[in-house]
Parts: structure tokens; sequence; C-alpha cells
């Protein structure tokens, strides 16, 4: 299985639906993408949330919630607890957000007694598929981590890579962006992506990874770019993880695909014992969809 779109994500094959625990699942357009998943084969959701509300929401638009597990909890920071607890008792494979707030939904997660909170740091990955791009396109972390440090941008890089040979890459190119190539001690993301590659040569990575840079973006999307540029690497233009040094870029970057490239999207956030899906309001019915998709893809790799 190497998947290459966000479609060939909805069809793939799988022998138990993952078990997603919805928190604050009276939103509509979230209860939306989750009933369809469900048609699809993809999850099986226990929601958690207002019971009248999210009952209201699917008589409105016709959606089929009969089969469903629901847990009624209005106050939404218990919300959060039932909905972690479940995944740390194994009673769910992964978690979504609904109409709660982010932090909220994280405390839960990083809590030091019942949370799914591990020796790695929680990163955003995004999974873009673009019509420009022979195949999908990891980018980290424009989500969650402001600047990280040298050791943060690894634990990023080995969250992403996990997402990545979820989805069937066995060989997964890493290229770690700056605005030059050329090492600088004034700008700290060339020298950290440096040491990064010296790790990387001195075996850091798990096997079928390769990491490079520093490399500008056009360099790690363009052959032509690196054959006019005299660059020569690996990663220089096949870049499967684009990783950012700020969240600034990543966010740019992230919104330059979806709004100039038209660029189709999904989300997860990973370090935690289990996937977390955790969507934008702004993110269409289809992002939302494929984003779960993603969340049991990587829950079922685990």
């Amino acid at each position: 299985m190497n998947i290459n779109n966000l479609e060939e994500l909805l069809k793939v094959k799988r022998n138990t639906k993952m078990k997603l625990a919805v928190v604050a699942c009276h939103d509509e357009e979230v209860l939306e993408s989750v009933v369809e998943s469900s048609k699809l084969g993809i999850a099986e959701p226990i929601l958690i949330g207002d019971k009248e509300k999210t009952n209201e929401i699917a008589k409105e638009k016709a959606l089929d919630i009969s089969s469903f597990q629901i847990i009624d909890e209005k106050d939404l920071t218990l919300a959060a607890e039932i909905g972690v607890k479940l995944v740390s008792n194994g009673q769910a494979n992964f978690i979504m957000k609904g109409l709660v707030d982010t932090s909220i939904l994280l405390k839960a997660v990083l809590n030091k007694d019942w949370g799914l909170r591990t020796e790695s740091l929680l990163s955003h990955v995004m999974v873009y598929e673009i019509p420009t791009y022979s195949k999908l396109l990891y980018l980290t972390d424009g989500g969650m981590n402001l600047k990280p440090n040298l050791e943060d941008k690894i634990k990023i890089i080995n969250n992403s890579v996990i997402v990545a040979k979820a989805l069937g890459r066995n060989v997964v190119k890493v290229a770690c962006l700056a605005a030059k190539e050329k090492v600088d001690t004034k700008m700290e993301a060339t020298v950290d992506a440096s040491k990064i590659k010296n790790r990387y040569e001195e075996g850091e990575f798990q096997e079928g990874v390769i990491v490079d840079g520093p490399m500008a973006l056009d360099l790690a999307i363009s052959k032509k770019s690196a054959e006019v540029k005299g660059y020569i690497s690996e990663v220089a233009g096949e870049a499967d993880i684009l990783l950012v040094p700020n969240i600034e870029m990543g966010n740019g970057i992230g919104k330059s695909i979806t709004y100039f490239a038209e660029g189709k999207s999904a989300g997860i956030i990973m370090g935690a014992k289990a996937p977390i899906v955790l969507v934008s309001r702004a993110d269409t019915h289809e992002s939302k969809l494929y984003s779960i998709a993603l969340g049991s893809a990587i829950a079922n790799y685990l």
C-alpha cells in the first residue's frame, strides 16, 4: 500500500474500524464528517458531548447516528477527560476535537495520570495533495510549535515519518528548510538543519529515512531548480517531508498550498499515544473527512 492521493486514503481496505472518540460532538460539520467516515468504514465513532444538541443536529441534517455510542456530557473539560480516558484505556483508537477549545483537549491529552503523553513532542503534520506535485507532501510543523529547538525538530521529524510510513512510504525523504543552502551562523535555521543532517549521517534516524539540509523550498520540491543551481542531493526535487524552522514559515507554506495551488489537505497531531484529529472550523467538509481517514490509518499502523 502506497497512498499517492487523499481519495485513496478513503478507500483503503480495513479489517476493522478504528474507534474514534469525538470530544464535544455537537458541531454540525464535525458530525457530518464523522457520520460519513462511519459509512465508508473508516471509523466507528463514540460521540461525547451535549446529547440533546447532537440529536437536534442529526435530525435537522438527516444524519443517522442511531448506531453510535453517545456519552452525554455538556461540560467541555469533562468531555475531554472522558475522550482521552477512552483512548488511554484502549476503548478507542484515536481522538477528534469537536466544539471544544484546543487548549482544553490538549490539557487532557497531557495529563500526567491518565493522559496520552509520551517522551516525544506534540507536533502538527499537514498532508497535502497538490496538482503540480507527483506525490503527497507532508508539512511540519505549521500548527503547534512556535520556534522548535534542535532536539524538538528531530522529534518533529520522527513524528512526521510515522505519518508518511502509515501511508505506505518505505523511503521517506526529509528536507530541512531554510532561506539558503549554505550554513550562516546568523541564520539559526541553517545551523540546525546542518546539525540534523550530521545526526542523520551518524545513523540517528530509522532505516528508510533520508534527511538533508539546509535547503530552500524550491530545491526541496523542484528537480529543475536543483539542476540549475547545481545542488546535488537525494532529497532535492523529491521531498516527502518539509521540516520548517518556525510556525510562520509552516503556516505560510500551508495556506499558500491551499489558496494559491488549490491543494487538498488532511491534518493530524502526533507525539501522543494515539493520533489527534484537530481540524479548523475553516476546513472544508472534505478536509475534515480526510483528516479522520488519516487518523484512522495512523492508529491502524501504530
